[in-house]
């Protein structure tokens, strides 16, 4: 392949459902959750392959994303506003200091197991060869609620013999009914990582919600480019729009994260299967998911998730874990997040 791999991490972010380990000021990506280092920085070794990085962040984190990325350039958009505007913004922007390059895009807060660089090299060559915009769908190990999931088409291989799958069309996250039958159909998992040459995704974001967007920042107002547009992810705004969107099947271990309970499947568990992140006591406890910076005693309850982080603490059964998003909202109304 003949032009250069350039990673674009996000990392502008704060991973609410994460709360309250996770805050505006102290978001997910910046911490390690029991590993050696912060999430972003894992990320940042992750994507060492590539010939240049960039991190992709809002201007309050800028500082802290160098201590963590020392090697990485940092890009600031102007307004948090999803992945949509984001992804636009940063792709422009590597354009113009990279010239001719490939995309390696990747979120800044996820686990991924060994073997992520052969697939995303793969990946790589094959959205140059196609001129597509190429996802990595994450082959499922069991039927997740909590993701996105890839229907993928026709099987079809390069000029260079490199295989990949057209995208019959992306599905939002199921029902547990349904995402049995997706994962029996052979759906993969939408794991928000892609790559893409330049050219491509600014020419399916011309005929996107993004076009405003393309054009103030072809014009050098990317400010007013981002007032002229709503928040919108990339899959909704140009993704499940595009008629030449790609898949490569992902094979490595991966996890977002997403969540508390996502921690019962990250760390080892105790005796009476307790996840716990800190410093913790279980006494007759069984199934909990304990994370704390301080201490936490847990006595005679079972199937909690307890998270208690600086003066917050966070008590909510595993299996409405996704709801700590209504505390956060509930939080933000206050302006106490």
């Amino acid at each position: 392949m003949d032009r250069p791999i350039v990673a674009l991490i996000l990392a502008g972010g704060t991973g609410t459902r994460l709360y309250p380990a996770s805050r505006s000021d102290r978001p997910k990506q910046f911490q390690s959750f029991g590993g050696d280092q912060s999430l972003l920085a894992e990320t940042v070794d992750r994507a060492a392959f590539a010939d240049e990085t960039y991190v992709l962040t809002r201007e309050a984190f800028a500082d802290e994303i160098r201590g963590h990325a020392p090697s990485a350039a940092v890009l600031t958009e102007p307004a948090p506003k999803d992945t949509g505007p984001a992804l636009v913004y940063g792709t422009h922007r590597i354009r113009e200091q990279v010239g001719d390059c490939v995309l390696l895009v990747l979120p800044s807060d996820h686990v991924v197991g060994d073997g992520f660089r052969p697939v995303a090299e793969h990946a790589a060559r094959v959205a140059v060869e196609t001129e597509g915009l190429l996802t990595m769908g994450v082959e499922p190990t069991r039927a997740e609620t909590g993701y996105g999931y890839v229907e993928p088409d026709e099987r079809r291989v390069t000029d260079a013999g490199d295989a990949y799958e057209t995208v019959a069309t992306f599905h939002e996250k199921p029902e547990e009914a349904t995402a049995r039958e997706y994962v029996d159909r052979g759906y993969y998992w939408n794991a928000g990582m892609f790559t893409w040459t330049p050219e491509t995704l600014l020419s399916a974001a011309r005929d996107s919600p993004l076009e405003p967007l393309v054009a103030a920042l072809d014009r050098g107002d990317p400010a007013g480019g981002f007032e002229a547009i709503e928040p919108v992810s990339v899959d909704y705004a140009i993704l499940e729009r595009a008629d030449d969107v790609t898949v490569v099947p992902a094979d490595f271990d991966w996890d977002d994260l997403g969540a508390w309970d996502a921690l019962a499947r990250y760390l080892p568990t105790d005796g009476g299967g307790n996840a716990v992140l800190g410093d913790a006591s279980t006494i007759d406890a069984a199934g909990n998911v304990v994370a704390t910076d301080g201490h936490v005693s847990l006595v005679g309850v079972s199937d909690l998730v307890v998270a208690s982080f600086g003066d917050r603490t966070l008590v909510v059964p595993v299996d409405e874990a996704q709801r700590v998003r209504e505390v956060v909202a509930r939080l933000r109304e206050q302006d106490a997040f």
